[in-house]
This record gives structure tokens, C-alpha cells and sequence, in this order.
């Protein structure tokens, strides 16, 4: 039997872009379980991300692999997938399987980020208290941003017909 080293590098760069498979999946399973805060989860995704770029350009603290090959360009702190990341959980937690299963991915991702030295610990955690706290904040006012966003996607023709889906 030949032996095959486990490549832990290529094994985090993968799982590092998942979430561009991950949420939108969730969406789409949100969707087709008629769960309305389909908008909030998306909206709140949309919301953190924005808020770490824009924390990123006001704090300016470099990543830790800065003028190395292979380094993202941009700043560190806080970690966009942290902060992006984390706050979406509140939305899932009322299923039973993604209760656990998101937290088991977020973990790997993050440890990801570290590990492939885009970031500092403090850099991550500062990303997930961030995105717990105003995540928490955009949980409390689910109902009227889910409100807003089919106010404007029902304006829209073609999407107005997916809103059928969810009997609004």
C-alpha cells in the first residue's frame, strides 16, 4: 500500500472559498422550506461582509503573511469570513441538523484562516464577536427586514413568482 500525505494547505484553500457554495445552498434550502427569514439570512451575509470591508479599510492592520507569496491583498482585521460568516448561524439554529453542522464547517473554515496565516487569532475572533453582535442585532429585527425585502423583490415580475413559494 502506498501512503498519501494529507495536503492540510489545499485541504483549507478549498474549504476556504466553500462559502461561496455553502450560502447560497442555504438559501436555497431556506427557500424550499417556506422559511420566510430566507431574506434576513441573505441579508444579514450581505450586511456583515460590508461592515468587515468597511472595518478593514478604517483599522488598516495587516494581514500576517503581508509581503509574503501566496498572501491576499488587503488588510486583516477583522476576518471578512468570520465576520460574514458567524452572524448567519442565529438564522439556522431552529433546525436541528445545521444547528451543529454549520458550527462544524464555520470552525474548520476559520481554523482554515489561521492556519493558512490570512489571519491572526485575534483577528478571527474580533470578526466573530463583531458578527455575534450585530448579528444578534439583525436577528431581533428579522421580521421587518423580511418585511422590506419582499416589499422590493415583489416589485420585481420575474421574482414576484418565486414569492408564491412561500405564500406570501
Amino acid at each position: 500500500m502506498i501512503p498519501v500525505a494529507f495536503d492540510l494547505t489545499a485541504f483549507f484553500s478549498v474549504l476556504d472559498e466553500s462559502y461561496f457554495v455553502v450560502i447560497p445552498l442555504l438559501a436555497i434550502w431556506l427557500y424550499y422550506k417556506k422559511d420566510k427569514n430566507v431574506f434576513s439570512f441573505v441579508s444579514a451575509f450581505i450586511i456583515l461582509y460590508v461592515v468587515a470591508d468597511v472595518l478593514k479599510m478604517l483599522i488598516a492592520q495587516p494581514r500576517p503573511c503581508a509581503g509574503l507569496p501566496g498572501c491576499e491583498p488587503g488588510y486583516g482585521m477583522p476576518s471578512n469570513h468570520a465576520t460574514a460568516l458567524t452572524g448567519p448561524y442565529l438564522f439556522l439554529m431552529g433546525y436541528r441538523y445545521l444547528r451543529w453542522m454549520y458550527p462544524v464547517w464555520l470552525i474548520f473554515v476559520l481554523f482554515g484562516r489561521v492556519y493558512l496565516d490570512q489571519h491572526t487569532l485575534v483577528q478571527v475572533l474580533a470578526g466573530m464577536a463583531i458578527s455575534l453582535i450585530l448579528g444578534y442585532v439583525l436577528y431581533r429585527y428579522k421580521e421587518r427586514i423580511n418585511g422590506i425585502a419582499m416589499s422590493v423583490i415583489s416589485r420585481i415580475p420575474v421574482v414576484s413568482r418565486l414569492l408564491v413559494g412561500l405564500n406570501v
